[in-house]
């Protein structure tokens, strides 16, 4: 390879290095935004054990994505042959890593699905109107998306509160305004004066996918820009490897 070849691809590396970096950077911000974001549905499904390791999976990988990038930067600048093979070696991994787990997610969406009208089913059924963590970003849902329940009304009807009151009790957050002005409270439970609920009568679940895959979708795009950086930068780093001295004089010391 000429001298400018090894100079293109060596500042090239370095750029895609910094991208790289960046996007782990995006990678962590998400992860942390899904573990403690509380003005959302995460705050519903964080109850699930399976949504909190992935959580703590994509800080994992941000950070390490981030160390990563300083490394293939240092590697691609000062020329260092054993840094740009493991750095090679490293990008292999993580590419095989991200693979897999794209498959496992795309095969276990169905459980997922499954696992998260439980997790609603759970939350309606012990609201109480204490105005939780949990419960305020429910009515947030309800009331911003215009639904009641996960699939409508009725899986309101298992609720504790309703059960065992002698009133007429509906969640104040499902409330169609059209059909109602005697209530204008957002959260808790409002009296009806029929038995026909005043409330919107379709269910969050439509509202809310829409929402994941929306969020998913950004997720996807980032993984997609990350694993193609990592394959060019895994063609750049074994091309300067390769024509790399390994006179270690030529290191720089500090």
């Amino acid at each position: 390879m000429g001298t400018g070849c090894m100079t293109a691809s060596k500042y090239f590396l370095f750029l895609l290095n910094l991208i790289f970096f960046l996007l782990g950077g995006v990678i962590l911000g998400f992860g942390l935004w899904l573990l403690l974001d509380n003005q959302s549905f995460i705050v519903i499904i964080n109850n699930s054990t399976d949504v909190k390791v992935a959580c703590y999976v994509l800080i994992s990988v941000g950070a390490f994505s981030m160390l990563l990038g300083l490394f293939g930067c240092l590697g691609a600048i000062f020329q260092i042959k054993c840094l740009l093979g493991l750095y090679f070696t490293c990008l292999l991994v993580i590419l095989v890593a991200q693979i897999a787990a794209g498959v496992l997610v795309y095969l276990q969406k169905e459980k997922v699905n499954e696992q998260m009208s439980k997790i609603v089913d759970k939350v309606l059924g012990s609201y109480a109107g204490n105005s939780s963590r949990t419960e305020q970003a429910w009515d947030l849902i309800q009331k911003k998306m215009q639904c009641c329940g996960w699939m409508g009304q009725e899986d309101w009807n298992n609720n504790a509160v309703i059960l065992n009151s002698s009133q007429l009790l509906f969640p104040c957050s499902c409330q169609n305004l059209t059909l109602t002005v005697q209530n204008r409270s957002d959260s808790g439970f409002c009296e009806a004066q029929t038995p026909d609920w005043p409330v919107y009568n379709v269910g969050c679940s439509a509202s809310v996918e829409n929402w994941l895959i929306t969020n998913i979708g950004v997720v996807l795009g980032i993984c997609l820009t990350v694993a193609l950086i990592e394959l060019l930068g895994m063609i750049l780093s074994i091309c300067l490897c390769r024509n790399v001295g390994t006179d270690y004089s030529k290191v720089p010391r500090f």
